[in-house]
């Protein structure tokens, strides 16, 4: 089958005037910030707190903790499928790039860090519930996540994207409130003291097949583990500036939504289990509605599936069988 998908890029800074576009998805990390009254602090206090944080990361050479501030690049990726002009927004992920005051660069960073899609949002707030709605137990459809990991590799392997982007991309997520992690012996100057799970969670499984491995690593003075997602050999392939631009970033998106875990008073020791109802946490300043975001996922997927999923049903379908 020859049918080829066509990408397009967009990007926008993201600082305390951005504000989000009508095909943002309204849960992302980011856009989530930019809403209501206390958009622009929040902003602010976002990026400010994702400086401190490098800044305490990358110390050497840097006597005053202030010789680094990271840049957002939000990136936007539009798929046009039958070349009539009609894309869909397919995927958004943020890209990272680090100035040094002291040698007056301005250094690329990585691309990924959040991760946000449509179809991710169809399979797990519409198939997945569809799938187990009135079932005594808990159960994964054939094929979950096929397609939206196929679109997705396939992405990464083309052309708008090799032009764009140096490196392949690494994706930081929260750890599962469902798993437990065990620290190992292993330890990395910049990412920290690796964690192992106790099994193989559902995201883990989808981001499998969007080709990507999983590492988990708790970074200096962390309080818990995040969750790396990457292509090839996280270590050696990223400079420690790169990993520090990720780690400071995501870290500081967690500490907003996930402060159970990420901004907890207490460090994860041997054995951890993140758990969301831990009250024993400290809050930012920064206002943020966690329930409102859950049922946006809901609208978004329905969004997905009237106007991506139903319309190219066939097309996506044959694509699919024929792509690796």
């Amino acid at each position: 089958m020859n049918k080829d998908f066509t990408f397009t890029i967009k990007s926008i800074r993201l600082d305390e005037n951005y504000h989000p576009s009508d095909n943002t998805r309204i849960t992302t990390n980011f856009a989530n910030l930019a809403r209501g009254e206390s958009r622009q602090a929040n902003l602010r206090n976002a990026l400010k707190m994702i400086d401190n944080r490098f800044n305490a990361l990358a110390n050497w050479d840097n006597p005053k903790g202030d010789r680094y501030s990271i840049e957002l690049e939000i990136i936007s990726v539009d798929m046009d499928i039958e070349g009539s002009g009609q894309a869909f927004p397919s995927i958004e992920v943020l890209k990272t790039n680090i100035v040094d005051y002291k040698t007056n660069e301005r250094i690329e960073g990585i691309v990924g860090n959040n991760f946000s899609s449509y179809v991710r949002d169809y399979d797990f707030s519409i198939v997945l519930l569809d799938h187990n709605k009135d079932q005594p137990q808990f159960s994964i459809p054939d094929n979950f996540g096929d397609l939206h990991g196929k679109l997705f590799k396939y992405f990464v392997n083309s052309t708008a994207y090799q032009q764009n982007f140096k490196k392949p991309p690494v994706i930081c997520l929260s750890v599962s409130d469902s798993k437990t992690y065990h620290r190992t012996e292993n330890q990395h100057p910049v990412l920290g003291v690796e964690y192992q799970p106790n099994e193989s969670s559902l995201t883990e499984q989808y981001f499998k097949k969007m080709g990507l491995q999983v590492r988990y690593f708790m970074p200096p003075n962390s309080v818990a583990p995040l969750a790396f997602y990457f292509f090839g050999d996280l270590l050696n392939d990223y400079t420690n500036l790169e990993l520090i631009s990720t780690i400071s970033t995501m870290e500081t998106f967690q500490k907003i939504y996930r402060p159970e875990i990420y901004n907890a008073n207490a460090v994860a020791g041997k054995c951890y289990q993140p758990n969301l109802k831990n009250l024993d946490h400290s809050l930012t300043q920064i206002v943020y509605d966690r329930e409102e975001r859950s049922q946006l996922a809901i609208e978004q997927g329905k969004f997905a599936e009237q106007h991506f999923i139903k319309p190219y049903q066939s097309v996506l379908e044959q694509w699919s069988a024929h792509y690796a």
